[in-house]
């Protein structure tokens, strides 16, 4: 079968298990040589019944999976599942919540959302590469539940001060035309900020900002411009437009669609939803999946890391 292109055609291609295992062996070595991920030798011989490769050297772990080395890593879970759950969250423009990803490929919820904490760390982009340049926005945003929606006990827990007080901190650099990149940050001061633009921006960039004093200074190194909210929004090229509509995808899928995202967890729905924004244009909905299952592999992601609860154990 030819490789899918739409979520009907993979939920059909990944049924086969043996379609799971091809598609992921391809992809995870091109050359056709299948490494044991122990030892490395190239000497290893594939079960058909098993669907398991054995290494011919004697060593401990010599039979392994194809999930062995990704982060579906002592997953129970069958292959078909990650794949149809993997195709979903690169693909839903506001993302897709772990209670729609249970209901959808029958798992409990707790399950999905450890399959999703993974899916995203698979798509986490580690910038390197060359900086931002041309024209970039820089901005930064609050990120918290509003206090009207909030039950009261959850208010009184998270509520302490005014403003931005009890909110977490995003900051983010967009190259007009190009890619975004954000993080989050423990305050917006300027030995914090100007460190990350001078990081990820290439020197002499068009750089546009709003008055925000962490910025001042920033003409030093770059053709800074500055846009002032109070007055106007745009003026001619100079406005962060570009980092607001970012801000405005990443809220939307927060409040409408995970509801509630502890500050601890917030950088990885941050990496979801800059790599489909980065991919919106240049790939399609299976370059995207195609991208996302490139990148499973050599990294790992236990539940007790997830949740910061040291002998948690793994839930699979």
């Amino acid at each position: 079968m030819r490789e899918p292109k739409s979520l009907q055609e993979a939920i059909i291609y990944f049924s086969n298990p043996n379609n799971c295992i091809d598609y992921l062996a391809i992809r995870r070595w091109p050359d056709g040589k299948v490494i044991c991920p122990t030892c490395g030798s190239a000497k290893v011989k594939f079960s058909e019944k098993r669907r398991t490769w054995t290494c011919s050297t004697h060593h401990p772990k010599r039979e392994f999976s194809i999930k062995v080395g990704t982060v579906m890593e002592d997953s129970a879970i069958p292959l078909d599942k990650w794949m149809t759950a993997t195709w979903l969250v690169t693909n839903c423009k506001n993302g897709i919540s772990s209670y729609e990803i249970a209901r959808d490929v029958k798992v409990t919820q707790k399950s999905a959302w450890f399959m999703l904490h993974r899916i995203r760390l698979a798509m986490q982009d580690d910038f390197f590469g060359s900086k931002l340049n041309g024209e970039v926005e820089v901005d930064e945003t609050f990120i918290g539940g509003k206090a009207r929606n909030m039950h009261l006990s959850e208010r009184k827990r998270r509520i302490t001060g005014t403003g931005g007080a009890d909110k977490t901190i995003v900051f983010g650099m967009l190259e007009r035309g190009g890619r975004v990149r954000a993080k989050v940050m423990p305050n917006r001061k300027l030995e914090t900020v100007q460190p990350e633009i001078k990081q990820h921006v290439q020197a002499g960039t068009a750089l546009y900002s709003d008055e925000w004093v962490a910025y001042r200074g920033l003409e030093t190194d770059y053709a800074h411009q500055v846009i002032d909210h109070a007055v106007q929004y745009v003026d001619g090229r100079v406005h962060t437009n570009g980092m607001e509509n970012f801000w405005s995808l990443l809220k939307r899928g927060i409040s409408g669609t995970y509801v509630s995202v502890e500050p601890f967890h917030l950088f990885r729905y941050l990496d979801e939803q800059m790599f489909r924004f980065n991919n919106r244009k240049e790939l399609d909905d299976k370059g995207r999946f195609d991208l996302a299952v490139s990148q499973i592999i050599g990294k790992r992601l236990t539940f007790a890391e997830l949740t910061g609860k040291e002998g948690a154990g793994t839930v699979h």
